[in-house]
């Protein structure tokens, strides 16, 4: 990526600017694979916007903690807080080597598109128009997602981002908005915004087993990336050796994962005529592994005993969107029902991401007893003992822990 205009030391609050560095790391995350999955140059180009914001924010960062630092106490109370400063960084980089694939047409096959859809909603950048609806209209007048299922997940006006839209965020003429939903509601919604409408990528073919394996393997990657950096976020705000130690199970996962992918794929390639197109899905494991090894980085404090400076608890909790976690009690309503009929996104407005079982079950990584679910659907049954991860608002946080805890 071109580097180009200057940064300045500005004095500027160290928490608000880690608070955004983890906002953004999680949407680069998000739509970095998007662009893959859509194999949209314009959601691959925002990926890189986002990239070049995530490294004036980390210079930025970098300077506030040297200023802060004035003896070995400072050093070592602040050391945790730069391993995170660089591991958000590296997140953006991996994600903006994933958004190239699109851009600079590195071999991907074809089967990709036709495999992720499984594991992900479709994802839109969409133009407000100045004669849309929405113009004027703010998320909780318009209540999209619970009329079509759509959630607003960015908003960039005028050259600053919005992260993590909420009821009372407004649309004015020419924002542009990332929205993330099922394809149904998708159309309606980009309908609206841009007064054109929504043609969806046909999905092609799959192309061998082998290769089927290996895009499974990434699709699982990917998820258990995201919620070891969901995880290690929230080992720092709980200050938790349980959470850390899961941490550094699922990265040790990802890398194992990753193994059996570079084994398929190698399979697969000698059973293709163009073993070339490969290229871009061997780029997208490494930078998976790249992000789960950067969320281990975010854990290492915790993990070495050095309590987290007050300064990244703060931010952690003050960003766009909180971990919560809690424990499914006997006496929950969430007990013995799903996450679909418990209406859990509806009643507390936070979603599950994570569930971690409390008996001896099998889920689709293979380990036996404690294993996690990650990325649950409405079908996904709830069970006393369960620990359920959700993110959501702050607002939302305390009515999910009532309802988990009974």
């Amino acid at each position: 990526m071109e580097l180009t205009g200057t940064v300045e030391y500005e004095p500027v609050s160290v928490k608000a600017v880690l608070a955004e560095m983890k906002d953004t790391a999680e949407l680069l995350i998000d739509l970095s694979y998007s662009a893959v999955l859509l194999g949209s140059d314009d959601v691959a180009a925002e990926v890189l916007e986002l990239e070049a914001k995530m490294d004036v924010l980390q210079m930025r960062a970098r300077m506030s903690l040297l200023m802060a630092c004035r003896s070995t106490d400072d050093a070592e109370a602040l050391a945790p807080v730069l391993g995170m400063v660089g591991a958000a960084e590296k997140i953006s980089d991996a994600a903006g080597d994933i958004a190239k694939i699109v851009l600079e047409d590195i071999g991907l096959p074809e089967a990709m598109r036709a495999t992720l859809p499984e594991a992900m909603e479709t994802l839109v950048r969409a133009t407000v128009t100045r004669d849309s609806r929405l113009v004027g209209q703010t998320l909780g007048d318009l209540n999209l997602e619970t009329e079509t299922g759509v959630r607003a997940i960015a908003v960039r006006r005028q050259g600053t981002w919005l992260l993590n839209p909420d009821r009372e965020t407004r649309f004015e003429a020419d924002d542009v908005v990332l929205f993330r939903g099922p394809d149904d509601g998708i159309s309606e919604v980009y309908a609206d915004a841009t007064g054109t409408a929504y043609e969806p990528p046909e999905p092609p073919d799959g192309e061998g087993q082998d290769l089927e394996r290996a895009v499974d393997s990434i699709v699982l990657m990917k998820d258990m990336g995201e919620l070891a950096v969901d995880l290690a976020y929230g080992a720092v705000l709980f200050d938790s050796d349980e959470v850390a130690e899961e941490v550094v199970e699922l990265e040790a996962e990802v890398d194992a994962l990753q193994s059996r992918f570079e084994a398929w794929t190698l399979r697969a390639a000698a059973d293709m005529d163009d073993p070339i197109s490969l290229r871009g899905l061997v780029q997208l494991a490494q930078s998976t592994e790249v992000i789960s090894d950067a969320a281990l980085e975010i854990s290492e404090g915790v993990l070495r005993g050095l309590s987290a400076h007050p300064v990244v608890a703060e931010a952690v909790r003050e960003s766009d969107e909180i971990l919560v976690r809690a424990t499914v009690a006997e006496s929950s309503a969430l007990a013995g029902t799903t996450i679909g009929d418990a209406a859990v996104k509806t009643e507390t407005g936070m979603r599950i991401i994570a569930v971690r079982r409390a008996t001896s079950e099998s889920d689709r990584t293979g380990r036996e007893g404690g294993a996690w679910v990650v990325s649950p659907g409405p079908e996904t049954p709830l069970q006393a003992g369960d620990v359920l991860l959700a993110k959501g608002t702050r607002s939302g946080a305390e009515r999910f822990t009532e309802l988990a805890e009974g």
